[in-house]
């Protein structure tokens, strides 16, 4: 990840993509110690019209915090990874890069709407579920499952099921963030 430029300005709601800003009742005993770190990228042409994306993160430090979520929309980090952020004036927390990687990888699926699962997030996770992956579902509309796939999973199995997948057109998959292990497996 890179720095934002000389501190990038706060960004309305409308350019935010549509997140929770508040963490969920059931987001365990440093919920409210959580912090969103926003990162800021470059958007994809196929991709959702988004700049930035918010990450709930615990901070460790004055200026380093423990991504608690998996990335919708940001390459090169995973749910557990430390980052270095810095605070603009109106108390915005931006990335400015990672610390310390968590051995965990992200992997994003999104079921095919004409493929036998359709257009259902349920159904991915049902695929995936017997490797205990957990996942989150960006919308009802819009079906991607960010998933994070700890380094201790079975990876090779992992990769053949979303290889499968692919092949038998069940969804399109991304890894955007890997690890030496994952791309051993």
């Amino acid at each position: 990840m890179s720095s934002p430029d000389a501190g990038p300005p706060r960004l309305s709601r409308d350019e935010r993509p549509p997140r929770d800003e508040r963490p969920s009742p059931d987001a365990g005993p440093d919920a409210g110690r959580r912090i969103k770190v926003w990162f800021r990228f470059v958007p994809r042409e196929d991709g959702l019209p988004y700049e930035t994306e918010g990450l709930w993160a615990t901070p460790l430090s004055a200026d380093t915090a423990r991504v608690d979520n998996v990335p919708f929309l940001q390459d090169g980090v995973a749910e557990g990874e430390t980052v270095r952020f810095t605070t603009d004036a109106d108390g915005v927390h931006w990335s400015a890069g990672r610390v310390a990687d968590s051995g965990n990888c992200t992997v994003r699926v999104l079921p095919l709407p004409d493929g036998p699962l359709g257009r259902d997030a349920r159904a991915v996770h049902e695929r995936l579920a017997p490797f205990g992956l957990g996942g989150e579902v960006f919308s009802a509309d819009f079906p991607l499952v960010a998933f994070t796939v700890p380094g201790g999973a079975d990876l090779r199995a992992i990769k053949e099921l979303l290889v499968r997948g692919e092949e038998e057109g069940w969804w399109h998959f991304e890894v955007s963030c890997a690890t030496e292990a994952w791309g051993e497996a």
